[in-house]
């Protein structure tokens, strides 16, 4: 199996990180139909490269809209502090939720499949899983298994180029969807972000949070957090691993994060970042 430079520990309320280090304050993402031409309070903007090859805006003032430089805002520019997902909620019967506790790495490909979801790998050999068609519904809605809604991750700048979200309580689906089902809180959901960053060197990318984590840069698994477990933290050093994940400088790569909660009685969610991100995630259809 090929190795990353990717770090776990298990702990309770451990350091956690999506530690994108691209040395830019936050700017939230304007309305694209916004055509103010704002570019946001304070700071200059220099270009950077889009997926496509133009040259987008980069705003290093905080709060501010992204310009693509013809007068009209985008949604396209520097997106580090609201990042948009999609949550599915899972009634407690699903034979995945309640049934196993322990670490389960290796229940997914290291490869992203074409359709931008997670390749089922575990077979007869994860045993807090049971079955690719049962683990298909994951991050798929699913009429009658799950039901879905928007959900926007905060990021706060927490001093120099970091970006977080630190939640030791995620339960951001109380009393919606399926409800609580009897318990205090509802347990039993996924979180899938796709987003983009740009990398320019020396960025890393880290987490820390119960249960199942998947986190994949340019397609490749970078971190697997796999299982229903405690708080357990794992990080990327973009640069140790640029070649396995196939990363050069100054160019824009898909983020595409996958989470779980499988279990009662905890859910820690932080991420600790300083990458440039170069939209804000995608809303459920």
């Amino acid at each position: 199996m090929r190795k990353l430079a990717v770090r776990r520990s298990l702990h309770l309320f451990g350091f956690l990180g999506l530690a994108l280090v691209g040395g830019a304050s936050g700017c939230s993402c304007d309305d694209a139909n916004d055509d103010d031409g704002a570019g946001g309070a304070g700071g200059a903007s220099s270009g950077f490269p889009s997926a496509n090859g133009t040259t987008g805006a980069f705003m290093s003032g905080s709060g501010g809209a992204t310009s693509n430089g013809t007068g009209s805002s985008t949604g396209g520019g520097l997106c580090g502090t609201n990042l948009t997902g999609t949550i599915r909620d899972f009634q407690i019967s699903h034979p995945d939720f309640e049934n196993y506790n322990g670490a389960d790495p290796g229940i997914v490909l290291e490869d992203l499949g074409s359709d931008g979801k997670p390749v089922y790998a575990g077979q007869d050999g994860n045993p807090s899983t049971s079955g690719k068609e049962n683990f298909d519904q994951w991050y798929r809605d699913v009429p009658g298994v799950n039901l879905s809604t928007g959900f926007t991750l905060s990021l706060t700048n927490t001093g120099g180029t970091i970006f977080s979200y630190d939640n030791p309580e995620f339960f951001p689906i109380d009393d919606q969807l399926f409800g609580n089902e009897g318990n205090n809180h509802n347990f039993h959901f996924t979180f899938e972000l796709h987003t983009q960053f740009y990398y320019s060197g020396g960025e890393s990318f880290s987490f820390t949070g119960d249960d199942d984590l998947f986190t994949f840069i340019n397609g490749k698994l970078a971190i697997d957090l796999g299982g229903v477990h405690g708080a357990e933290s794992g990080s990327i050093d973009l640069d140790a691993s640029a070649a396995e994940l196939g990363l050069t400088p100054g160019n824009i790569y898909p983020l595409d994060f996958f989470f779980a909660e499988r279990h009662t009685s905890e859910s820690h969610f932080r991420i600790d970042t300083s990458l440039t991100f170069t939209d804000c995630g995608q809303p459920p259809e």
